[in-house]
């Protein structure tokens, strides 16, 4: 009884070190819009995400292609705004960045606050840096599988990189 026990005891240790592990390593992806960029706001984009406990492990600054613009909103395509939102998404360079940490694809949203900046509470990024829907400063993932989505378009496995932080057992292994 007492091995039956231990051998529960096991599993259920093994299973929660497993799931803190895999909220652990959730990742999102963030990325500053070319008005945010043309501001020169990815600095203060960056500071907010390390200051709440999140780990970058990729980053790039691209000239977004139509092609890679139209397979991540993809399903904005029968929207009447479609084709100005390429536009505008091509007109400057984008900052693309992984975050890794615990609840980060949510709490990045919270972050973020809602796409239309009137309706974006002081203290997000739309709500402190958009003035408008059209251009709203940053883009973040809504969900974990659209997190993985969009990570495998924009970056290739080697441009992610698995690095321990120095304080990421009080903000990242919980």
């Amino acid at each position: 009884l007492c091995l039956i026990s231990l051998s529960c005891a096991f599993r259920s240790l093994v299973f929660c070190l497993v799931t803190a592990l895999q909220n652990a390593r959730e990742r999102t992806l963030i990325a500053v819009k070319p008005d945010g960029v043309q501001r020169r706001l990815v600095g203060q984009i960056i500071q907010r995400f390390e200051q709440r406990g999140f780990k970058l492990v990729g980053l790039k600054m691209v000239q977004a292609s139509h092609g890679i613009l139209s397979e991540h909103y993809g399903e904005l395509r029968t929207k009447p705004f479609f084709q100005s939102l390429l536009t505008y998404m091509s007109s400057g360079p984008v900052v693309v960045m992984v975050w890794e940490g615990h609840n980060v694809v949510q709490a990045s949203r919270k972050m973020v606050g809602q796409t239309n900046p009137a309706e974006a509470p002081a203290g997000t990024i739309r709500g402190d840096f958009s003035v408008h829907v059209s251009r709203n400063v940053v883009h973040a993932s809504d969900s974990q599988e659209g997190a993985q989505k969009e990570i495998q378009l924009w970056f290739q496995g080697k441009d992610l990189l698995d690095w321990d932080c120095c304080d990421q057992i009080y903000t990242i292994e919980v």
